[in-house]
């Protein structure tokens, strides 16, 4: 008599060779679909919270700006409406994560991802934005916490030489920390404007495809997902272009990518997510183009509906599509859904594998 279905298989090592350790792994199993797609939720945004949430409170005869208490039940209320619909949710340390957790906010079933990143940039002498970690908080911390994963976000432009070194030196550190405590790692990348220009201004918009595709490049390598720009604008390119500048990207990224949101309404967040989707994209993580408007509802009844009846059916909207046309995160790392399945450690695996 014998155990086991006959089946091939492959040894763990395959899987640790390609940087899907245990700790990796298990992040990605956890803020995944059972299909390996991904649809996750961004609540981590400190900085236009507190801005959304003083516009409101001034419409309401308020002039000042929220509490933390304030803020936190924000969090909270966004989290509990939303992240049931998202096989994820990214929460800031300052106002968020432990609160949500602690609350029971972020259901068992949803992965929880913490920001390193503080919200509030240094700047260089020439003016280009220095990435700079939480104060109090880091990667040994969320792994203390149980997190299923960081997020880091630098801004990045590769004809910058002395940000871009900088901020290349903090990816690298991070990186290698989150490989020594075996901890997911989302790294997500922003472009930014040049000393004397604004986003708006036509030498930003037209370097911005080459800007999104070339930080892929350098920086994809250095974390387990890749959140990524929509490397164009609709409104100003061509569906042509666009789908090239994504295949582009879809072509140099060397980690499973998804798309951010930056903010843009809905409706044109997801034609973006629709093209990043049959490029090759294996998700999303975005935030404010689900739940904006939250904040101009004039009450507490109507910002719940808002939730109900909007910001989730958003991202159920997305979820259908992510689920049907996303490309799978194992994929990406080389494996099938079958040769994950047939994997197994050797016996004594454990003795060999790293401390931190």
């Amino acid at each position: 008599m014998t155990f086991g279905d006959g089946s091939k298989r492959q040894g763990a090592f395959a899987l640790a060779s390609r940087g899907l350790t245990p700790g990796k792994l298990r992040g990605l199993q956890r803020i995944g679909n059972p299909t390996g797609t991904l649809t996750m939720l961004a609540l981590d945004q400190n900085n236009s919270v507190v801005d959304m949430a003083g516009n409101a409170l001034k419409r309401a005869g308020e002039d000042r700006a929220p509490t933390y208490e304030e803020v936190v039940e924000v969090k909270l209320a966004l989290t509990r409406g939303l992240a049931t619909a998202a096989s994820a949710v990214l929460l800031d340390p300052y106002y968020g994560a432990w609160s949500a957790v602690a609350s029971g906010a972020v259901p068992p079933q949803t992965g929880l991802l913490v920001r390193l990143e503080r919200t509030r940039y240094q700047m260089s002498a020439k003016g280009a934005p220095l990435a700079t970690m939480e104060p109090g908080f880091g990667v040994e911390k969320a792994k203390l916490m149980g997190a299923d994963g960081v997020k880091l976000l630098v801004q990045f432009e590769p004809s910058e030489p002395e940000s871009a070194d900088a901020n290349f030196a903090l990816v690298q550190q991070v990186y290698e920390e989150c490989r020594r405590r075996d901890l997911l790692l989302l790294l997500e990348t922003l472009g930014f404007p040049l000393p004397g220009e604004t986003k708006k201004d036509e030498s930003y918009l037209d370097r911005k495809a080459e800007t999104v595709v070339e930080t892929a490049r350098i920086l994809s390598r250095y974390c387990d997902v890749y959140k990524a720009e929509f490397p164009g604008t609709l409104d100003r390119h061509s569906d042509q272009s666009l789908e090239d500048a994504l295949h582009a990207l879809d072509g140099v990224s060397e980690r499973p990518w998804v798309l951010l949101s930056a903010g843009v309404d809905f409706e044109h967040y997801l034609a973006q997510v629709e093209m990043a989707l049959a490029a090759g994209a294996s998700g999303v993580l975005g935030g404010r183009a689900f739940w904006k408007e939250y904040f101009d509802q004039d009450d507490a009844d109507s910002r719940a509906r808002f939730l109900e009846e909007v910001g989730r059916k958003r991202i159920e909207r997305v979820d259908e599509l992510v689920r049907s046309e996303g490309s799978p995160w194992f994929a990406r790392y080389g494996f099938s859904a079958e040769e994950l399945a047939g994997t197994r450690a050797v016996e004594g695996w454990h003795h060999r594998y790293p401390t931190a």
